[in-house]
């Protein structure tokens, strides 16, 4: 289990934990956290569940899914740290990771 915190564009935290195995997108999800939609249901078929990672933490992630960088490149604002938290997968390593949540997703 890690503990994931999620930061609105607002700035307000929420950090919650999220069981090993399940994404950083269904920890979000299962814990009504605003921000992520996650219209496809981590199918990667949208990129409604865009975040930002932070340098410290970004290469610390598995590498990005053929296809992932696609998704990113229609979110809303995308930059070098995006991620699609559908294609994070949750285990102890991740325990204290940060994501940023864009403005909007679309």
């Amino acid at each position: 289990m890690a503990k994931i915190t999620y930061i609105e564009h607002n700035g307000k935290l929420h950090t919650v934990d999220v069981s090993n195995g399940l994404t950083v997108m269904e920890g979000a999800v299962q814990n009504d956290i605003p921000g992520i939609d996650a219209d496809c249901g981590g199918s990667m078929a949208c990129a409604t569940c865009h975040v930002y990672v932070k340098d410290d933490w970004f290469n610390k992630l598995p590498s990005k899914n053929e296809g992932e960088d696609d998704m990113i490149d229609q979110a809303f604002e995308p930059n070098k740290n995006s991620r699609l938290s559908c294609q994070i997968q949750v285990s102890d390593n991740l325990d204290g990771l940060k994501v940023y949540l864009p403005e909007k997703q679309i």
